[in-house]
């Protein structure tokens, strides 16, 4: 798809992002410059063959394809800075920023630059980010081409953008969400006799297990479910007791606000 690809803001999503097109062999390192304002940060992803620059308007008239991965709060500064570096007729822009819609970059940089908002997650950097990725004016074959640059590292989903907050809290936020579940549950292994070690190693792979499950037999989890739980069993005592603690209702509600959250990340006038 691409022949130059700029990340401007190499944090946490950006660098796994580089790391993981790479891993998977879609682009190489010294075609991907990373940005940062201190690229003392970027040492070892230089050693690693990636270019690194503190100039993005630089590593954007440099580009064919620029992604955008500061934090919200710093996007208005950074469009400011590279607009006069964007060509229409070249660049492609991917957003990979919580709760900043196509239009909101677009304002910025031109009307007529196709702008492609993606959500992925931290699991990128292993190839299993589950990502979404959504467009109001972006063509048919760039929507295509950005898909298959994301499925070389994890699961894409095209949806539309007005879902985008609500994706960005079940897929990049429930990352955590799911680690602190993993962690709970070690938490209770080591309450019941197991070395911290162990426990952990036990949780992480029972949880992976769980996963798998669904993704390779495409089951509902309940249909699952049933299968552990037999009447006046350990499991369903187990589950009933999490239930009356709140274990569905506090993910539920706890994703909700991350939603809610990340809708109000982004304003005009930061």
């Amino acid at each position: 798809m691409t022949k130059k690809i700029a990340i401007i803001g190499s944090g946490n999503i950006g660098l796994s992002l580089a790391k993981g097109l790479v891993k998977a062999d879609f682009a190489k390192a010294g075609d991907i410059t990373l940005t940062r304002r201190n690229i003392d940060h970027l040492k070892s992803f230089a050693e690693a063959g990636f270019e690194v620059s503190n100039n993005n308007k630089q590593a954007v008239a440099n580009a064919d394809v620029v992604i955008l991965a500061v934090l919200p709060q710093q996007l208005n500064t950074v469009l400011d800075e590279i607009n006069t570096s964007i060509d229409s007729a070249k660049h492609l822009v991917i957003s990979v920023i919580s709760g900043v819609s196509c239009v909101a970059v677009r304002e910025k940089l031109g009307d007529d630059v196709e702008v492609i908002r993606v959500m992925p997650n931290t699991a990128i950097a292993i190839g299993q980010s589950m990502t979404c990725i959504a467009s109001d004016n972006a063509s048919l074959e760039n929507i295509s081409n950005v898909t298959k640059m994301f499925e070389t590292v994890g699961s894409v989903v095209k949806i539309n953008e007005d879902l985008m907050t609500s994706a960005t809290a079940l897929c990049a936020c429930g990352i955590a969400f799911f680690l602190r579940a993993i962690r709970a549950a070690s938490q209770g292994g080591v309450e019941i006799g197991f070395h911290a070690d162990e426990a952990l190693k036990m949780a992480v792979q029972t949880a992976k297990g769980a996963a798998d499950l669904l993704l390779l037999h495409g089951t509902h989890p309940e249909s699952e479910i049933d299968k552990v739980t037999s009447p006046k069993g350990c499991t369903i005592a187990g589950l009933n007791e999490m239930e009356h603690n709140g274990f569905s209702s506090s993910l539920i509600k706890g994703i909700k606000l991350s939603a809610l959250k990340a809708g109000n990340l982004y304003t005009k006038e930061s």
